[in-house]
């Protein structure tokens, strides 16, 4: 068993990783709850720790001043026993009652001859009943006739309700990492000073449009909605996570881009990009539009399938496209 200070000290331990989250959410928000987090350590430690160590290092301790149990009822005086006094006089017999008749010949009869005298009585045995409404039936009730009204019919599944996080941001994180959040309606959102060692995350923007000029190592977009995206090259990946509606044109190369929880996507690739490795999860609606044969050849578009067909053969499953053709 832990000394009381060391189970102190690991309660906290585990408590401490929630402070810190508030500590993190809230730093820049609310100082209420920073200044809490940070009183609330304060009364963990030191304060209750020192309290423990000065007062109980051993822990709790039961009368360790005081005298034993034994001692100190046999210290206590005697309290003289008075005689048991006499016993009061019962109370005189209550009265007869005027009513002692008629109430001894108004109570029912009991037994079974009780139950056969009330049948035989005919109508006075339902005299006594109330008439049951219309709201206390349990059949055929008027608001329990069964018909369900039509609701309307919910979003996709892989749909989400946009809600403004915070604050438009546009901006270079410690020299590595472009965030660009919370942007609405901007049609003209430009990156023009970037390297290949810097990422670009996107997050909660809709109905805006973002140009990337130079190679960057990495592009997330999450969670946006009706957003575009033009870039010229990404050294890894480009990402798009958990969005509806987006717009991406790759205008120089990218080895690797991945659709990943999202409703509808349709991807521009140059020639430059037509060897991309396009990675799709429970993603739906997905177009990918490539460079005609010509110079002056428009877009074709391609579909990239969402229904597979999985069948077991030679002891190992085979995974096909389901493809539907016209009769």
């Amino acid at each position: 068993m832990n000394m009381p200070t060391s189970h102190v000290e690991e309660c906290w331990q585990m408590a401490e990783f929630y402070n810190n989250k508030i500590l993190v959410e809230y730093r820049s928000k609310d100082a209420n709850h920073v200044e809490w987090a940070k009183a609330l350590k304060e009364l963990y430690l030191p304060s209750l720790r020192d309290y423990v160590k000065s007062f109980y290092p051993l822990g709790l301790t039961w009368a360790s001043a005081g005298s034993a149990v034994v001692s100190s009822s046999a210290s206590a005086p005697s309290v003289a026993k008075e005689p048991p006094s006499q016993a009061p006089v019962p109370p005189p017999p209550p009265s007869a009652s005027l009513f002692t008749s008629e109430a001894a010949s108004s109570r029912p009869k009991e037994g079974i001859s009780a139950v056969f005298q009330e049948i035989g009585s005919g109508k006075s045995v339902t005299a006594g009943l109330r008439k049951v409404t219309d709201d206390m039936k349990t059949k055929n009730r008027a608001d329990r006739s069964g018909v369900v009204a039509i609701t309307e019919k919910g979003s996709r599944a892989n749909s989400f309700s946009f809600r403004k996080e915070g604050p438009p941001k546009l901006e270079l994180q410690m020299g590595r990492k472009w965030a660009i959040e919370n942007q609405i309606g901007k049609k003209n959102l430009v990156i023009d000073d970037c390297d290949s060692k810097q990422t670009v995350y996107v997050y909660g923007c809709r109905d805006s449009v973002l140009q990337v000029k130079g190679k960057v190592n990495n592009i997330t977009v999450d969670k946006c909605i009706k957003m575009g995206i033009v870039f010229m090259d990404v050294v890894a990946a480009c990402e798009i996570v958990n969005c509806n509606g987006v717009e991406v044109q790759c205008q120089g190369s990218a080895p690797t881009i991945s659709v990943d929880n999202t409703s509808g996507c349709q991807l521009y690739l140059s020639k430059d990009s037509l060897g991309a490795s396009i990675t799709t999860a429970k993603s739906s609606e997905i177009n990918v539009m490539v460079p005609g044969a010509g110079p002056e050849s428009d877009w074709v578009e391609h579909a990239l399938p969402q229904q597979f067909v999985h069948t077991f053969k030679n002891s190992q499953f085979t995974t096909t496209a389901v493809s539907h053709s016209g009769g």
